[in-house]
């Protein structure tokens, strides 16, 4: 065959080839695009639904007129299509004491929402309650409604609302004192309903706020229970009815988070304070205790009383005069337990447990000091007395004690008996300062990680105290006869 006829035959292959390329590419673009098209358009189908991350959301406990924290979840078009979501409503309406807000678009009811092919919206609520009068919680339901092409999909909404005392500042000082609200007449506070705290609550001088079995008191962020100068604060909780003080966020996720509220502050020249039976938690300090107020009488007793999860201390004191008894002290993220300035402080029966893992901590479960700093200069203020006895001081660092003396000035007296302690301090042979206590042994606690500091069966702390002049521990049960018997190391007998 001539060579041009060949060449001809080829260049015709050559152009079919690229031909069939061109069409080839053609049809697949008509098809991507015909796709893109149908994925484009807003299917009417009734079978085309959307998708949720939930069924239902509860809102835990939601205070008076105070709103709540957002929940949020997510819708989800898992069609081949768009899909429009012609209407999305709260079934009460403008009245629906929920809010919710999809996409950026806010109101009781929000229409005309396209979802494409594949993709998801977040949907946020709200909730503001006001069963005002009503000294139980109450339920509130809500339905939260998505239409979309004669489909209707409902989100269940429920709330529990509370009525509460509300004490809300209404002073504002302009001496850079914060803003506070003040209980200026003796008066108690009873548990028909709780007590919500913003700002700062002030009792007054020579006022006496007094907390009866089963008050409730939630603070809110950066709140603050202030008893002033000659004015006292008494807690009388009891065995089933303790007084409990906490974080507003009932939520679960807040359970177990410090620094929530800021403190009970006893200031200086507040007298005659007791806290008998309370449950005091997530703040940054249970309970700050300042100078002496009423000569030779303490400043705080505190009995029966557990104190945990703090992000700074439990008891921070400052040349304070405290009697506490039958207390567990725990899981603070500085100290438990911090006694500065000097003092006068007896304790006895008191379990002092560090195992904050929420941060690094690097001070010591119990802190003693005889002084203070102004500057560069240190001014000694006298540690009468800190006595220990029957206590358990341990934690999850090697040294659990610290005693920090000015050099060579000022009392600083102490002593630990019948105790027991994780320390690096000479116990055995220095007994000054300790007698008869177990040193770096595990307290064999029924579940620390879990806060019940009662003692097994295998603890070393049975058996192991001396007499006891309180005759019940922190669970009411009967101690041994102290002439007879001695008792565990402790706030808990073991049984």
């Amino acid at each position: 065959m001539p060579y041009i006829v060949i060449k001809k035959i080829a260049n015709i292959v050559h152009r079919m080839k690229a031909l069939n390329h061109i069409i080839i590419t053609c049809v697949l673009l008509i098809l991507l695009i015909a796709a893109g098209c149908k994925k484009d358009i807003i299917t009417t189908n009734s079978d085309a639904k959307l998708n949720f991350s939930v069924d239902s959301i509860l809102f835990d406990t939601v205070f008076t007129s105070i709103g709540s924290t957002t929940k949020t979840f997510k819708l989800y078009n898992n069609n081949k299509q768009k899909v429009n979501i012609s209407k999305a409503y709260l079934v009460g309406g403008a009245g629906s004491q929920f809010r919710i807000n999809i996409d950026g678009v806010s109101g009781p009811e929000v229409s005309n929402i396209e979802v494409l092919s594949g993709d998801s919206l977040f949907v946020f609520v709200q909730v503001t309650v006001n069963p005002t009068g009503s000294n139980n919680p109450v339920l509130i339901n809500e339905s939260l409604v998505f239409e979309t092409n004669n489909n209707s999909q409902q989100i269940a909404l429920t709330a529990v609302g509370q009525d509460v005392h509300l004490h809300v500042p209404d002073i504002f000082p302009t001496n850079g004192t914060p803003a506070y609200s003040k209980i200026n007449t003796s008066t108690a506070w009873t548990n028909d309903k709780p007590h919500l705290i913003f700002g700062y609550a002030v009792v007054d001088s020579d006022s006496i706020l007094t907390m009866n079995p089963g008050t409730k008191v939630y603070m809110n962020t950066g709140a603050v229970l202030w008893v002033f100068k000659n004015g006292s604060l008494v807690i009388n909780g009891n065995k089933d009815n303790e007084v409990t003080f906490e974080g507003a966020r009932l939520e679960e996720k807040y359970d177990d988070v410090a620094g929530q509220w800021g403190k009970i502050w006893l200031f200086a020249g507040s007298k005659n304070n007791v806290i008998n039976w309370a449950n005091i938690k997530n703040g940054g300090i249970g309970v700050q205790v300042d100078s002496l107020g009423n000569p030779g009488q303490p400043t705080l007793t505190i009995s029966n009383t557990i104190i945990n999860n703090m992000s700074a201390a439990a008891i921070f004191a400052k040349e304070g005069h405290i009697k506490a008894y039958n207390n567990v002290f725990s899981n603070c993220g500085q100290y438990l337990v911090a006694l500065s300035s000097g003092g006068n402080y007896n304790f006895e029966h008191c379990t002092f447990y560090n195992g904050w893992t929420s941060s690094t901590r690097a001070t010591p479960s119990l802190y003693l000091n005889n002084y203070f700093i102004t500057g560069t200069t240190y001014y000694a203020r006298d540690l009468d007395s800190a006595y220990f006895g029957n206590c358990i001081i341990d934690g999850n660092l090697e040294e659990e004690i610290s005693l920090d003396q000015v050099t060579n000035q000022g009392i600083f007296s102490f002593k630990f008996e019948n105790c027991l302690l994780k320390t690096k301090y000479d116990v055995a042979s220095d007994t000054t300062y300790f007698k008869n206590n177990l040193k770096n042994v595990s307290p064999g606690f029924v579940d620390a990680d879990g806060y019940n500091y009662r003692l097994s069966n295998v603890s070393p702390a049975i058996d192991k105290g001396k007499s006891s002049l309180y005759t019940k521990d922190l669970n009411n049960e009967v101690r041994p006869n102290p002439s007879t018997s001695i008792a565990d190391v402790g706030a808990y007998e073991f049984y």
